[in-house]
């Protein structure tokens, strides 16, 4: 899930080289730290919160599969 969450998010943002994520897996929760170049952060959020919120539902409906809980923290 890692490589695709960085696949999406560097065909959203203007500076693709300055995306990082970092997976961390827990025992019932995997945790993606996304973080962004400056001035990025818009792209990523979206319009109202969508982009985030749809990049969200993606992740948790992968990781039940799993039977995990997917967390997204956007950083910048």
């Amino acid at each position: 899930m890692k490589e695709f969450v960085e696949y999406v998010v560097k065909h959203l943002v203007d500076r693709p080289d300055d995306v990082k994520v970092n997976e961390i897996d827990g025992e019932r929760t995997v945790v993606f730290e996304l973080r962004v170049g400056e001035g990025d952060m818009g792209k990523v959020i979206g319009r109202r919160g969508q982009t985030a919120k749809s990049l969200r539902t993606i992740l948790a409906a992968a990781s039940a599969k799993n039977g995990k809980r997917a967390v997204l923290e956007i950083l910048e």
